[in-house]
């Protein structure tokens, strides 16, 4: 008599299988995942229910979600996973973490420019919160703000606002300047400001790494409301403060935009700080 070993070993190896839910809760992994990485071919379960389409896993294919866990919390795509996951080596496997830690340095530096980047907004935005009247004009001591100078405007000051800052976006755009930090406007002396402040020296980001820098010291500080190169009657009216109260400019002036399309809708609301160091 000839004994059947196949049908206790189906049975054995039927009662070791678990229901999704169990392998979920095994793994760590969501059952949407699991169904997912089956849809897509990444991992199937060891047996399917050809009557109700039911998945079902064994205990040994935790080394398999592991694997997968691993790379995917290292931000490896699925599709290299996939690609690597059946003929895996240590020396395939040592080439991706090479080339997965190159693309997670990238990352890294983008998160830190990010950060830079949201420190900055909120202090300025802050600070224009902040701000005094429109019509204020005071001498304050101002702390040095690190910035990333453009390239000089003189062959563009016969033209508009915009024109020149397209240039200093080109620029930017080649020399890899972050715009997404605060842009202002850096005036050579008093004098070029009161004669076109429309179009500045030079255009600058206020990069908190910038190598260039508003040095700190004593600065005659107005504010101006209104759309981009709109100061209204802001830099005539500094001057006569400084005539008034017998103050000497001696320096370049800084204008930054404290509020602008980033946290206001209405462009006559844009806020814009006029430093002149005196």
């Amino acid at each position: 008599m000839r004994m059947n070993y196949a049908e206790p070993t189906r049975q054995k190896r039927s009662k070791s299988l678990m229901s999704i839910k169990q392998f979920s809760e095994m793994s760590g992994i969501e059952q949407s995942t699991l169904r997912y990485w089956d849809d897509i071919g990444l991992f199937r379960p060891a047996h399917r229910n050809q009557d109700n389409s039911y998945r079902y896993y064994s205990p040994e294919q935790i080394t398999l979600v592991n694997f997968i866990k691993v790379l995917s919390n290292l931000s490896v795509p699925l599709k290299v996973i996939a690609s690597v996951s059946e003929n895996r080596t240590p020396e395939t496997m040592l080439r991706l973490m090479e080339q997965q830690e190159a693309v997670l340095d990238t990352e890294l530096s983008r998160l830190h420019e990010a950060y830079s980047t949201i420190h900055t907004l909120r202090d300025t935005i802050q600070r224009g919160i902040n701000a005094p009247d429109v019509d204020h004009i005071s001498v304050q001591n101002i702390s040095a703000m690190p910035i990333t100078l453009g390239p000089p405007n003189e062959l563009w000051k016969d033209q508009n606002f915009y024109q020149a800052f397209m240039h200093y976006c080109r620029y930017a755009k080649e020399n890899r300047v972050n715009l997404n930090n605060p842009v202002g406007g850096y005036y050579e002396s008093m004098e070029y400001y009161l004669r076109d402040p429309s179009v500045p020296t030079r255009f600058f980001s206020a990069d908190p790494r910038g190598l260039d820098k508003r040095p700190a010291g004593k600065y005659l500080v107005g504010y101006a409301q209104g759309y981009y190169g709109q100061k209204g009657d802001t830099p005539q009216r500094m001057a006569d403060y400084a005539q008034e109260h017998e103050i000497a400019f001696k320096g370049p002036v800084y204008v930054l935009y404290l509020l602008d399309e980033i946290s206001v809708k209405d462009p006559s609301d844009y806020l814009a700080q006029i430093c002149a160091a005196i």
